[in-house]
């Protein structure tokens, strides 16, 4: 899975869980990266762990945060080649009565939104590279029903809509687009959404985990290292034909609980 030497790559939410093993892989294939994260609290042990990385704090849902963050990735980087579109939040886990609208608006904000202002200032640096690629994380409740979780689901269903007409648009300048839709990625993230839900039916963690996993036809978790080799592969020559995808890293989800 080589990717050119030097392959200039800017990740959101780059300084912990599915970002940060991005961030590593990509690191680890010789390329130059830089990374945003809402929380400058995971900054330090980020550049510790891999020196080397840009970094700039930012919330991808605020447009004067994304543009600070062009503007330092384009002083690290000098260009762009590849756009990781990582940054999301879980959203509340409630009956949709129950959601406020301003839940509703801060998950589509930071899910799609986000996307929309990262895309809409990389596609003119890849143009300008002769071709790039994109690589929006969707989920697989961008392709499956989730109960208690509707604004979460309409954000990555959103991002697969996003994807593959951005594909169709970009495509004849060179430039891929892909959705990336893992499942239960082992890591804080998906702790806290089974202690969500627990909590919201009043079901035991360990009774609603091993429900979830029956779900799953792998019967386990993904790891985020497996969700960053396919980032890589789709950034590769291996990968060149490949745009305008949703392509679930998840062991098979067979149902959404």
């Amino acid at each position: 899975m080589k990717i050119r030497e030097g392959t200039r790559v800017l990740v959101t939410a780059g300084a912990s869980g599915i970002g940060r093993r991005i961030a590593a892989a990509f690191l680890g294939e010789g390329a130059k990266v830089h990374a945003c994260d809402v929380s400058g609290d995971r900054a330090a042990d980020l550049l510790q762990e891999l020196p080397g990385v840009g970094f700039t704090r930012a919330d991808v849902a605020v447009p004067a945060d994304v543009e600070r963050v062009f503007a330092d990735s384009a002083a690290h980087l000098g260009g762009l080649d590849v756009l990781i579109n990582n940054a999301g939040i879980a959203g509340p886990t409630a009956p949709v009565e129950q959601v406020s609208p301003e839940d509703w608006s801060r998950t589509l904000d930071v899910n799609i939104t986000g996307q929309f202002l990262c895309a809409r200032l990389a596609v003119p640096l890849l143009k300008q590279a002769g071709g790039g690629s994109i690589i929006n994380l969707s989920s697989v409740a961008g392709r499956l029903g989730y109960p208690m979780r509707t604004p979460y689901a309409a954000s990555k269903w959103a991002v697969v809509g996003f994807t593959q007409s951005l594909a169709m648009e970009v495509g004849p300048h060179g430039i891929r687009v892909n959705a990336l839709l893992p499942g239960m990625v082992e890591g804080d993230r998906i702790r806290s959404v089974i202690t969500a839900k627990a909590a919201a039916i009043q079901k035991p963690y360990e009774e609603l985990e091993a429900e979830h996993l029956r779900q799953v036809s792998l019967r386990r978790m993904v790891n985020p290292d497996e969700i960053a080799n396919m980032a890589l592969f789709l950034c590769s020559e291996a990968g060149s034909a490949i745009t305008g995808q949703a392509l679930s890293v998840c062991g098979n989800v067979e149902r959404m609980i």
